[in-house]
């Protein structure tokens, strides 16, 4: 396997194609907060898009951090951080795209060739003691660094996740009796849950960069209590370090933090060890031999087009329905009532409509309700048709069948018929049939069902498809289109699914839905189900 194939995994089937308008070209990884991937901006400048666990996204408490944190890692500009370009807290679920750093993490390098030199240990010791200055500048505490968190560009080191760095200003964040952090590389005072300052992230440099030079954590491996317990307890053993470095180890893994260097002591003790090479720029060289070949970037996704490109054309609004549950229902129908052509194809492609999502309390009772397009209305068999001998516009002839003078053009075709079912259930007993959801046909190719035979669940059909729309607030009919276009996934699982999550779903006789998740319990698989809004555009594919 090369290097290319091991840094670029291909999307699986839970893997969303599409995050706020960024279209994923690969996946990069997993770690504590989410899935990173690789895409692009519009200029084509590839860059990472981490995508918040349902977990975490369903906690307000960790949406009004990440928020702040979020604000605070956009002032954060070095040489060697990774910059944080674009993020919303409020998505479901929430995520943050950085640019992307073309090279191994440390722990990858480290792995691949074993222990660093002595010259590749200073250089990235001074390299993150930078990056350190630069996010210490800014109020904002990292919290968690390690190697994995430590990207080996051809011309340096980048420090990069700033998702679960706090205000310096800010409380620590506890989950659940937990602490955000790595138990090999935190600090003591991170590890007893003391306060947790700028010093905290010179402690985890320390560890960092010893891994760096024994090809393992300096505190050893094992569970992480007893791992934990001997950063509280014990001091480090440093004879295993190379000679020249033990100094400055000592320093940066004082047990007091008002004992430990500062990250400019730092940079000034490396760049006086390196001598004429920190001038001359010896660095570049000394991490093309650490990160091997370089490694080719993925093109960006092309943005899907219609098959056939059609003017845009606004139709009125359908009409009203009661107040009350029905408000959600109105809303929903609203939102699927906007046609869209070439033009709104392209723009969908980047933009997931900034339209509020869904929201209002929940009916008692399953209600329905549906709506046609104004073309639909007009040939309603209500209408009264046209007296002989007066002109009947849609078909350009007079009543007698004759052809009028002033024939007018073409009607526009009707808008699919849009039935809405809220709220609705689909567990192990109840599956969905798109054709007929009040029905909860359990037979059929195109019946999906709830499936909880693995931990995260997830939804399964013999024949229809199903794509997560990530980001997504008020999905419109031509988005579920033009995403059901690309994905032909009859399996998706219901782990980056949280409240407010839009799945895009379609079947064989052309009925496409979407559904916009209220409820998600899987806990129990006994007791689990989904519970949310479905709009169904009869015929609509």
């Amino acid at each position: 396997m090369d290097q290319a194939t091991e840094v670029f995994q291909p999307l699986q089937a839970d893997d969303p194609p599409v995050v706020a308008g960024y279209r994923l070209a690969a996946r990069l990884g997993a770690g504590g907060m989410g899935r990173v991937y690789l895409a692009h901006t519009r200029g084509g400048r590839p860059v990472a898009v981490k995508v918040v666990r349902p977990e975490l996204a369903d906690d307000p408490d960790f949406r009004r951090r990440f928020g702040r944190e979020i604000k605070a890692a956009r002032r954060v500009r070095g040489a060697y951080t990774a910059e944080l370009i674009d993020a919303d807290a409020d998505a479901v679920p929430p995520w943050l795209a950085t640019l992307y750093v073309p090279g191994p993490s440390l722990t990858e390098a480290v792995a691949r060739r074993g222990p660093l030199p002595v010259t590749a240990v200073l250089w990235l010791m001074a390299g993150v003691a930078e990056a350190l200055q630069a996010i210490h500048a800014e109020g904002v505490v990292h919290r968690d660094l390690k190697p994995s968190n430590v990207l080996l560009a051809a011309d340096g080191p980048r420090v990069i996740d700033f998702g679960i760095a706090l205000a310096a200003d800010g409380t620590s964040y506890t989950a659940t009796g937990g602490t955000i952090g790595t138990p090999s590389f935190m600090a003591p005072e991170q590890a007893s849950g003391g306060d947790v300052t700028a010093a905290t992230d010179v402690f985890a440099l320390g560890q960092t960069a010893a891994f760096a030079a024994l090809g393992r954590p300096l505190y050893g491996e094992g569970a992480a209590l007893n791992v934990l317990y001997r950063i509280v307890h014990s001091a480090p053993d440093l004879a295993a370090l190379p000679e020249p470095l033990r100094p400055l180890f000592a320093r940066c893994l004082a047990a007091d933090p008002a004992e430990r260097a500062t990250p400019a002591e730092i940079v000034q003790w490396c760049r006086q060890r390196l001598g004429a090479d920190a001038d001359a720029g010896g660095g570049p060289a000394v991490w093309r031999e650490i990160t091997g070949p370089e490694v080719t970037v993925p093109a960006p996704v092309p943005d899907p087009t219609p098959a056939v490109p059609q003017p845009l054309i606004a139709y009125p609004q359908p009409p009203t329905v009661p107040q009350g549950g029905a408000r959600r229902r109105r809303a929903l129908i609203t939102g699927a009532g906007v046609a869209g052509g070439a033009l709104l194809a392209v723009a969908l492609a980047w933009s997931l409509m900034d339209a509020g999502s869904p929201a209002g309390g929940k009916d008692a009772d399953r209600a329905r309700t549906s709506a046609t397009g104004p073309a639909a209305r007009s040939s309603s068999s209500s209408s009264p048709a046209p007296a002989k001998g007066s002109a009947d516009p849609a078909a350009g002839r007079t009543g007698d069948g004759k052809a009028g003078t002033s024939p007018s053009p073409a009607a526009s075709p009707p808008r699919p018929r849009a039935d809405v079912y809220a709220p609705l259930t689909v567990d192990a007993q109840h599956p969905l049939n798109l054709d007929d959801p009040d029905g909860g046909a359990k037979d059929g190719k195109d019946a999906v069902r709830f499936d909880c035979r693995e931990p995260s669940c997830e939804l399964t059909s013999g024949t229809a498809s199903f794509v997560q729309i990530v980001g997504g607030h008020g999905t419109t009919l031509d988005m579920c289109r033009l995403m059901l276009r690309s994905g032909r996934y009859h399996d998706w699982t219901l782990a980056s699914v949280a409240a407010g999550s839009e799945i895009c779903m379609k079947d064989t006789k052309g009925n496409v839905a979407l559904f916009v998740v209220q409820t998600k319990s899987t806990a129990i698989a006994d007791l689990a189900f989904l519970q949310g809004d479905l709009t169904v555009w009869r015929k609509a594919a």
